[in-house]
């Protein structure tokens, strides 16, 4: 059995647990899902959409599980759904123009990446709600939203990745630990503030000198982009032969090329993010240490709900106290029962406020 700290993570996993065994839409066009309302589901006349960045629908990832949130509404709230799936950058704002064009009452988008079509899609459309996952909607910069019929969906997952930061210092055997990302934008850089500032809380609590290679709170490591599994790959062998033994790679597919090459050393450990792992990516279930859990398709699910009343447009925060992060079940034996009692209290203590779970300034 596993160690048990489900931090937020039950709610993820039985709705991530769809996202295992789903199939996504494989169409960049609009593509209607053709599954049936479960019967208790009346039909409701309204009509939820989503746009994937270049990730796409399959990435195991964040997109995938919006995905399943958006199934999810379709099967329990009776709703017409539609999607477009984009396989590169330059699709964004097409594949929004495609969803206005199909009628859709909310447009979702996925990833910081399509900030500035979402905002372009809201301005141009101001009776259509749109909501986006990862990002404030924010293009400018200056602490306002950019259009008012955007409704942000974000994760304090600083919150959940200081903890499996604080358990992988603990974890650690040869005491140098790593994490990189795919772009270095505030929604990658926010899991490795995180790690490392739970890294640093070990080491003050513990006397530690556990080191954290790939970020230092301001520049890190970056491959670049979210599609490339060889730098994953690459990126992951490079920490492997400074001495890292677990690695937290914040890259959607890119992180599946550093699990395998975690997997070819067989002593490394891997820490996955957004989704389970262990259930998104099963190939590689005897070398996840934990994952760090956005509840993205939940967050979906109730924007839809709501909008089907009446969207409020006031921001998504997903957090350890609403359940909105989590961290996964630790790999059998890899944590102590001390330091599963310390998560514990850290836990509390960031919900509290007590404890600051970001290096970010």
């Amino acid at each position: 059995m596993k160690n048990t700290i489900r931090f937020g993570a039950i709610a993820a996993v039985s709705a991530l647990a769809l996202a295992a065994c789903s199939a996504a839409p494989e169409e960049t066009e609009e593509t209607t899902s053709e599954a049936t309302p479960t019967e208790t589901a009346e039909t409701v006349d309204y009509k939820a959409c989503m746009v994937s960045d270049a990730g796409g629908f399959d990435d195991k990832s964040f997109n995938q599980s919006g995905y399943e949130g958006l199934v999810r509404a379709e099967e329990e709230l009776g709703i017409e759904i539609a999607t477009a799936e984009s396989s590169s950058g330059d699709q964004y704002a097409t594949n929004i123009e495609a969803m206005v064009a199909a009628d859709c009452d909310l447009i979702i988008t996925v990833g910081f990446l399509l900030s500035q079509a979402t905002v372009d899609g809201a301005l141009a459309n101001p009776d259509v709600a749109f909501a986006i996952v990862d990002d404030l909607a924010d293009t400018d910069f200056n602490g306002e939203i950019d259009a008012p019929n955007i409704k942000p969906i974000t994760f304090e997952t600083d919150e959940a990745a200081f903890l499996a930061g604080y358990a992988a210092a603990d974890a650690s055997a040869t005491g140098t630990v790593a994490t990189f990302g795919g772009i270095n934008i505030p929604s990658v850089s926010i899991f490795m503030d995180g790690y490392l500032a739970g890294v640093n809380k070990y080491n003050e609590d513990n006397g530690s000198a556990v080191n954290v290679l790939g970020w230092d709170g301001a520049d890190g490591s970056f491959t670049g982009d979210f599609e490339d599994q060889s730098k994953g790959s690459t990126t992951a062998q490079g920490f492997i032969d400074q001495g890292a033994d677990i690695i937290m790679p914040v890259a959607g597919p890119v992180g599946l090329g550093a699990a395998a090459t975690a997997q070819e050393a067989g002593n490394t450990w891997v820490i996955g993010v957004d989704a389970d792992w262990t259930q998104t990516s099963p190939e590689y279930s005897s070398i996840i240490f934990t994952s760090v859990l956005k509840n993205i398709g939940n967050a979906v699910f109730d924007t839809i709900a709501e909008g089907i009343d009446g969207l409020s447009f006031d921001p998504y925060v997903g957090t350890l106290e609403n359940d909105g992060v989590g961290v996964a079940d630790f790999a059998e034996g890899s944590v102590s029962e001390g330091t599963l009692a310390a998560l514990e209290e850290l836990r509390a203590g960031i919900i509290d406020g007590s404890i600051e779970p970001s290096t970010a300034g």
